[in-house]
């Protein structure tokens, strides 16, 4: 319960007021536990965003996977891939696992998160090989370059709005993959 409740914390925290906000007082003070009681449950900032990932992600996964599997041919299966995502990145378990750097997580964390994006490129895989392309593995890699580079447009508050950058990324990727 309390574990909960300090993950709630930190992803409003980090959505609120990115990494510099995500901080063992502010964490103590949200849910109302002593600041010592916070390092109980974690040991670090990174391992706070380590739980976030674990917890978050897969959830996060399985909605891509959902539309994905609501669209009928190779096309829209990519286009549903990347607009879930894209859409997703308001959601505020997407902006906990990209608010920290990957530099304040220990090896192991970066790894698990590695492998995480790794099953979500692999979704995309099937899609592109049923489009007849020769390399999917690396066309899905490269695809999900692109979701990763409208996604930091996104959180930059870009002179695009959301929707434009989601366009755009959609038209790239169809276009790119479907030739």
């Amino acid at each position: 319960m309390q574990r909960s409740a300090l993950l709630d914390a930190a992803r409003a925290l980090l959505s609120e007021g990115g990494t510099e906000a995500l901080t063992f007082p502010a964490l103590a003070q949200r849910t109302g536990l002593a600041r010592s009681s916070v390092y109980e449950y974690f040991r670090s900032r990174g391992a706070v965003v380590e739980e976030l990932c674990a917890v978050d992600f897969p959830v996060w996964a399985a909605e891509v996977e959902m539309a994905m599997a609501a669209a009928e041919s190779p096309e829209a299966k990519i286009e549903a891939y990347v607009r879930q995502q894209l859409a997703l990145v308001g959601d505020g378990r997407h902006r906990a696992v990209v608010a920290i750097s990957a530099g304040e997580l220990d090896a192991g964390a970066r790894e698990k998160i590695r492998a995480a994006h790794g099953g979500l490129v692999a979704m995309v895989v099937e899609a592109l090989r049923a489009l007849g392309h020769e390399q999917p593995r690396l066309a899905a890699m490269l695809l999900q370059g692109v979701v990763d580079a409208a996604v930091r447009r996104i959180e930059l508050g870009a002179a695009e709005s959301p929707e434009e950058i989601t366009e755009a990324a959609v038209k790239l990727a169809l276009g790119g993959v479907c030739d």
